[in-house]
């Protein structure tokens, strides 16, 4: 297995900038950091929408502001919730607004990107409980929202992916709503860090390390007792059925490859339909780099017809 070119160019840049791991900042030093890194991956421009408005939905720690992006030309096909990743302490609406956009126009759905609460300074399960609440809102106001009722699903990217299987786990457990699809990109489930994948990529030197796992899972959990909770860890769920079908995408240069493909897994034998591809040459974060890579574009491009399918067979 090796890098993609353009992937090793990204890596390479990285490295000659020299910039410091974001685990020896704190998580507001990380959050701008994060912020500003993400801005070379803007260069190219975004996707245009039909029009994008900023809301709120209610939630128990208060109003949830969440984003809203129309396709163009057409009336939604559905709509998608989209949790963002940041390992639960980084991001924003602003952070993934480009991938937003991107879902949003190629797939011809409503993307709703939920702006959860952040840890440290609100651990587990404030992030969780406000993505599922999102959900909810979406689901019960889906005529005002402009989207055929019974149509929604969700997504996410690392700690969002993370989110939008708990989101699904809830909507099952809680009685709704219903959903039809899950688009989870290369998920964080995995506290305890055991898997084969997350010794071969410790080390730094592909974006995401085994400690920057670590620093992100101390700051989201109260403690080791959180590990073992499906809302935290869906993986640890002792029944999987009767959840959507699921799209699981992996990189093959990722601490979290091997967690997420065994949750797809899991999902199959629990009588789920998956979908699971791995990019082999790309690391953690390929999703939100469109502008650089040639496969990311090829993933957001599959990622949208699965949606859109999905989203219309509801």
């Amino acid at each position: 297995m090796t890098l993609d070119p353009q992937m090793k160019t990204i890596i390479d840049l990285i490295a000659a900038a020299g910039a410091p791991s974001i685990r020896g900042m704190s998580p507001v030093e990380a959050r701008a950091a994060f912020e500003s890194r993400l801005e070379f991956f803007r260069r190219g421009g975004v996707a245009a929408v039909g029009r994008v408005e900023d809301r709120t939905a209610p939630g128990p720690g208060g109003p949830i502001p969440v984003r809203l992006y129309y396709p163009r030309d057409q009336s939604p096909c559905g709509a998608a919730m989209f949790f963002h990743g940041g390992g639960w302490v980084l991001g924003n609406l602003e952070s993934h607004d480009p991938t937003c956009r991107a879902l949003a126009a190629a797939s011809g759905a409503l993307i709703v990107s939920v702006d959860y609460r952040l840890a440290p300074e609100h651990k587990f399960p404030a992030a969780a409980d406000d993505c599922y609440a999102a959900t909810r809102w979406a689901a019960e106001n889906a005529a005002a929202l402009g989207y055929p009722a019974g149509r929604l699903a969700v997504c996410g990217d690392s700690a969002g992916g993370n989110l939008a299987a708990v989101a699904a786990l809830m909507a099952r457990d809680h009685g709704g709503p219903k959903l039809c699809y899950q688009v989870l990109i290369y998920p964080a489930f995995d506290p305890a860090m055991e898997a084969p994948s997350q010794r071969e990529f410790a080390a730094d030197g592909y974006v995401l390390s085994g400690a920057d796992m670590a620093w992100f899972w101390n700051h989201y959990l109260r403690g080791a007792q959180d590990g073992a909770n499906p809302y935290a860890n869906p993986a640890r769920a002792s029944d999987l059925s009767r959840l959507p079908a699921a799209l699981v995408i992996t990189a093959g240069f990722d601490p979290l490859r091997d967690e997420g493909e065994a949750y797809a897994e899991k999902l199959r034998q629990a009588g789920v339909p998956v979908t699971a591809r791995r990019f082999e040459g790309l690391t953690h974060g390929f999703f939100n780099m469109t502008s650089q890579i040639d496969q990311a574009k090829t993933a957001v491009a599959q990622t949208c017809t699965a949606l859109r399918e999905a989203l219309s067979r509801a």
